[in-house]
């Protein structure tokens, strides 16, 4: 019976190496990740507090007020953002790849906290406009930061976008976190991940983070594509990225339910004119905004149609639109 078990267990474990080997060579390829601007000099970029970011400012007419545009995440980037540029006709607007994430240097765990985003954001609003206040868009986990910058520096700010953030408190996290498993399991998500994992174990560089910036950055890729997903209207997720920060995504994930509660925990000292934007396409995240609507001092919210939770990639005239009216009259007819 021993004997029988020993060879039933060599059989495995020999067809187990053999699996391992097959899916090792199986995977081989070329699994192109972007440098960052630690590696690329042509990119644009600015030092903010110590760290280098990918950042580009776009200037509109002389003496024209500045629009500072924070990406999803943690650990996208702005390019799925960048039809925004278009305000340049009366802002001078800014992205930049927040620590950790898109082509920005990466930085260890202990320096992806929540004061670190603020403390970068106030950096960046130092260097595009030391003299005076400026307009935050902020999309989905960019909304949450510029919520928590309201909080604690309600006088840099005169007016604030955000679209569809994704909860902000312990409470929203929680219930996020719930609806978002369901996006992230089953067969065929893991056999995905398994796939992927190989993959990864191929990518040759740029920079030691590549490869797991590669693997993060699909996976987060086939939870938005999930054909149940409302990120999307159904016809599948394609907005674009230049890649993901994979530690800024695993280091906002272990926040502590205290830190979450900080989000906005302060916004009510900011009482300029703040609007939230939806897709109409999302039922998940949408509703949540009149919800979070209640948090600010002068709120206003508006749908965008044909959109899901990129609503500028997915209707950016529509888009545009709602915000010039926004911008020029404090909130939308």
């Amino acid at each position: 019976m021993i004997r029988r078990a020993l060879k039933m267990f060599g059989i495995l474990t020999a067809a187990c190496i053999a699996l391992v080997v097959l899916l090792f060579f199986g995977t081989r390829g070329t699994y192109v990740v972007a440098p960052l601007v630690t590696q690329d000099d042509g990119l644009p970029s600015a030092m903010v507090g110590g760290v280098k970011l990918h950042l580009r400012q776009i200037d509109g007419p002389a003496g024209a007020p500045t629009i500072i545009v924070l990406h999803g995440g943690p650990g996208g980037d702005f390019r799925l953002l960048l039809a925004l540029s278009a305000l340049t006709e009366t802002y001078n607007v800014v992205f930049f790849d927040q620590r950790g994430a898109g082509l920005s240097e990466r930085v260890p765990a202990e320096q992806l906290t929540l004061s670190d985003y603020i403390s970068e954001l106030n950096g960046v609003k130092r260097l595009v406009s030391p003299n005076a206040p400026v307009t935050l868009i902020g999309h989905s986990w960019g909304a949450m930061l510029a919520t928590a910058y309201l909080g604690q520096h309600p006088e840099h700010v005169t007016a604030a976008v955000l679209i569809e953030p994704g909860y902000l408190d312990r409470a929203g996290k929680s219930a996020r976190d719930e609806v978002a498993s369901r996006y992230m399991s089953g067969t065929g998500y893991w056999a995905e991940a398994v796939m992927t994992g190989f993959r990864a174990q191929h990518v040759d560089g740029p920079d030691p983070a590549a490869a797991d910036d590669f693997l993060v950055g699909h996976m987060v890729g086939v939870f938005t594509d999930h054909p149940e997903n409302p990120y999307h209207c159904g016809d599948g997720y394609d907005a674009p990225g230049w890649r993901f920060g994979a530690m800024a995504s695993r280091a906002w994930s272990d926040t502590p339910d205290a830190v979450v509660d900080r989000l906005a925990a302060k916004v009510r000292r900011f009482d300029g004119p703040v609007l939230l934007l939806t897709g109409e396409c999302n039922d998940w995240l949408g509703p949540l905004q009149k919800t979070h609507l209640q948090l600010f001092a002068n709120g206003s919210s508006q749908i965008i149609p044909n959109a899901g939770h990129d609503v500028i990639w997915d209707n950016p005239e529509a888009t545009l639109d709602v915000i010039r009216r926004f911008l020029d009259l404090g909130k939308p007819e």
